[in-house]
């Protein structure tokens, strides 16, 4: 008797064809999102925006009508959307660099304004697409093409924190930082991402997911490497955990 195993999310195109580098999480946070679409049963009224970076080949994936915005924008294109369209589901796929760097004044904005959308950002501490230069997220120490010998907080900053901020602004209604290093975490993963989709549901403001992700590529790592890392180096200083959570009140 054959027992269905998996099955391709109905969010998920049919004629997808796989775009990023071997052993990259963002594969399966893609499949996590068009999941949680297709269990809240919203697909069909569900609008994507698409940022600059790696993240910008949702298009390719989402079986959804997807907005492209300019590098940053996201949130801001994500508001424009919602308000003019407020009885569809919005939702930003972004990387730590488009979200956290060049897009932060659009995020604390919208979250400020307590946007009802959800904002899904991708955290791999460097820019992936560009070619590993470091970003908002890069850990002290790490080496990247811009901080050849490792990140100087006395040069560069210290990593931005972006739950520990987000969680203090009055718009947010979930706050949710997961990584997806072992299955357990996948699917608890899932589940924050399908709460930061009832947060916009039901009106509270903006759910946001950060989720802590590989880039073998850049890191110049084997995938099984890459999340050993995120174990024991990017969880340390990035705390996985829900900080803020009026879904459930």
């Amino acid at each position: 008797m054959e027992q269905l195993v998996y099955k391709k999310p109905d969010s998920i195109k049919d004629d997808f064809r796989i775009t990023f580098c071997p052993g990259c999480d963002h594969g399966i946070a893609v499949r996590l999102v068009a999941e949680v679409l297709d269990e809240l049963g919203v697909r069909e009224n569900t609008i994507g925006i698409a940022s600059v970076g790696c993240s910008v080949f949702s298009y390719d994936f989402f079986n959804v009508d997807i907005v492209e915005s300019p590098h940053g924008r996201s949130l801001a294109v994500a508001t424009g959307v919602k308000r003019s369209k407020p009885d569809k589901i919005v939702f930003t796929y972004q990387g730590d660099g488009d979200l956290a760097s060049i897009g932060m004044g659009e995020t604390i904005h919208a979250m400020t304004r307590g946007e009802k959308v959800t904002a899904i950002c991708i955290n791999n501490t460097t820019y992936g697409m560009t070619g590993g230069q470091a970003g908002p997220t890069t850990l002290i120490g790490q080496v990247t093409t811009t901080t050849t010998k490792g990140r100087n907080p006395e040069i560069s900053g210290y990593p931005i924190k972006i739950c520990e901020i987000l969680k203090e602004i009055d718009g947010t209604a979930f706050v949710a930082r997961v990584s997806l290093d072992s299955p357990s975490n996948i699917l608890n993963a899932k589940k924050c991402i399908k709460k930061a989709f009832e947060a916009q549901l039901k009106g509270l403001g903006t759910g946001f997911v950060e989720i802590l992700a590989t880039c073998p590529t850049n890191w110049k790592m084997t995938p099984k490497q890459a999340h050993e890392r995120v174990r024991t180096e990017m969880a340390e200083v990035f705390k996985p955990g829900i900080y803020k959570d009026k879904v459930s009140e």
